[in-house]
């Protein structure tokens, strides 16, 4: 795993193409994809990162749009491959110790990202989706460690940024990435990817929603 330090511009180039594999993903833009998979595997991104973005982004936005982005980049592999290209493939993610807790896991991750337990009304509805979401998507997931969390993060965002209509979890995302370390610089620097490689309205989405939760932290 690479852990990604920002350029003066605010993103490196593997994050720039992290945030259009999440977003295309996300929307389903297949041709978008594969032309994000190919600017991802040039700026370095390993077989096994690139699998792990594409893997996580069904927790976003459904196995269909996962499965489909999976499929594209095993296609586009099988093409390199048989053009001489010689991909990375990267590390696989450590296995997890035996009689791991993964709600106690996942409930310690999910409350690092968010600088405070995750508790509210919605989750006292359905305490269901609170568990699933401690020991699937904070614990299955983020304890796989082929991906750093600030590369989560990016992609993250930038699929939700995507879709529309999921302003309130951008919003709590945003502040997730703020908080693991993704500064103000990197975050107008991911407007602006998303602006320019995704498109104006999810670009402006983006900006907006960031305003906000960067105006909420200075009070």
């Amino acid at each position: 795993m690479t852990i990604e330090s920002p350029t003066d511009e605010g993103l490196t180039r593997r994050h720039q193409a992290t945030a259009a594999i999440g977003a295309f993903t996300a929307t389903g833009e297949l041709p978008r994809l594969r032309e994000a998979l190919t600017d991802g595997l040039d700026a370095g991104l390993t077989i096994s990162e690139i699998k792990e973005i594409l893997i996580q982004m069904y927790a976003y936005a459904g196995f269909p749009r996962s499965l489909n982005g999976l499929g594209t980049f095993m296609a586009l592999l099988e093409e390199r491959r048989t053009n001489g290209s010689s991909d990375p493939t990267g590390a696989d993610p450590t296995p997890l110790a035996a009689g791991t807790n993964i709600l106690d896991v996942g409930t310690d991750n999910q409350t690092r990202l968010a600088g405070a337990p995750v508790t509210g009304p919605l989750f006292d509805f359905a305490p269901t989706i609170d568990e699933f979401l401690k020991t699937h998507l904070f614990g299955d997931i983020f304890t796989r460690d082929n991906l750093d969390w600030p590369s989560r993060e990016v992609a993250t965002v930038a699929a939700l940024a995507a879709l529309g209509g999921v302003e309130s979890q951008l919003q709590s995302h945003l502040g997730i990435a703020l908080n693991i370390g993704l500064t103000e610089t990197d975050l107008r620097a991911l407007v602006t990817v998303m602006r320019t490689r995704v498109g104006q309205a999810p670009g402006d989405r983006l900006g907006d929603i960031l305003d906000r939760v960067l105006a909420d932290r200075r009070g």
